[in-house]
Order: C-alpha cells, then structure tokens, then sequence
C-alpha cells in the first residue's frame, strides 16, 4: 500500500492511497468524522477499476489533518481488532 501527499496545508490535507478501496476508506472517514476538530472528511475512487483512492480533511482551528487521520487510523485498528474478539467468541459458541 503506497501513500502519496496530493497537497497540504495548515489545515487541510488530501492523500491518495495506492490499494485501498471503499472498505479502509469508509471506516477512516466515519472515524474522522467523530473527531471534533474535523470540519470536513471525506473520500473518493475515482475509477471504478483503479486501486487508487483519495481522502480529504479538512480541520477547524489549528489542529492537524496528519494527527486526525492517524488517530482515525489507530481508531480503526481498535474496531477491527474489537470485531476480530467477538468474532472468535461467536464461532467458538
């Protein structure tokens, strides 16, 4: 997975991920999203048949898009591994 900086600012940033799709960029907006300082988050594919996808944050105040999009990373991380433990309970019932 390859991660270009498309352009940056004080406040706002866009990415472009090489091998991310819908699933890895819908969870990371909805956890930007829950982050108060996030003004704006979004994503976009822009080719159905391309593995390249684009996500865009833009924050309020001075906080920064870098910090916000790690934290909604460490965030996914956290659900994906909580889903993981019940998912193993569930099938060892």
């Amino acid at each position: 997975m390859k991660i270009k900086v498309l352009s940056k600012s004080k406040n706002e940033i866009k990415i472009e991920i090489e091998g991310a799709g819908h699933t890895l960029c819908n969870i990371l907006q909805t956890k930007l999203l829950e982050d108060k300082n996030v003004d704006l988050a979004g994503y976009d594919v822009p080719h159905p048949l391309s593995a390249k996808s684009i996500i865009y944050v833009r924050m309020i105040g001075t906080s920064k898009p870098e910090t916000a999009l790690i934290k909604a990373a460490k965030e996914a991380i956290k659900l994906n591994k909580s889903f993981r433990l019940n998912l193993d309970k569930s099938l060892k019932s």
